[in-house]
């Protein structure tokens, strides 16, 4: 398929209440993310054991357990891009002319209580720096992806930085 005839995606509303006071930004959803309307829904993907193992909850509650347990350490969830054409589920797929952002500003403005924003991997990092006009540096995390290759015990001593 053409990176014209790639079908524009969007991408999930965020996750966030007004006890939020960090912000775990990912670049964009996996599709099957997308299909299941939910966040880092592949279970190869490290994000939930990473989260849980730095707050202390179980990672195999059903999603919305997970959601609630994520509210209740105050981590809201959101990506960088909210739509853009993409051919399968790696960030390098995407065209990067197609990338519109969400308005991370606008959320950091409603949500006065998240002072930390964190990038889930490089790849929302760079997509961070490049496409949000906001005062607040993310700190990148390293990628909770299954393609990232760093051991777990070692992702896991920088993601408790979210704590």
């Amino acid at each position: 398929m053409t990176e014209s005839a790639t079908p524009l995606r969007e991408g999930l509303p965020p996750v966030v209440d007004d006890a939020a006071r960090v912000l775990i930004l990912g670049s964009f959803p996996s599709e099957q993310s997308l299909a299941l309307r939910q966040y880092y829904a592949n279970p190869r993907n490290q994000f939930w054991a990473l989260l849980s193992a730095a707050f202390g909850f179980d990672a195999d509650v059903p999603y919305d357990a997970r959601i609630a347990a994520a509210r209740h350490h105050g981590v809201a969830l959101w990506d960088v891009v909210h739509s853009c054409r993409r051919a399968g589920s790696l960030d390098a797929k995407i065209d990067r002319r197609s990338i519109v952002a969400n308005d991370v500003g606008a959320l950091l403005a409603t949500h006065r209580g998240i002072d930390r924003v964190f990038a889930n991997g490089a790849a929302a990092e760079h997509m961070y720096e490049r496409h949000v006009a906001t005062p607040v540096t993310a700190v990148r995390l390293p990628s909770s992806s299954p393609a990232a290759t760093m051991s777990f015990p070692n992702k896991l001593i920088r993601w408790r930085s979210v704590v």
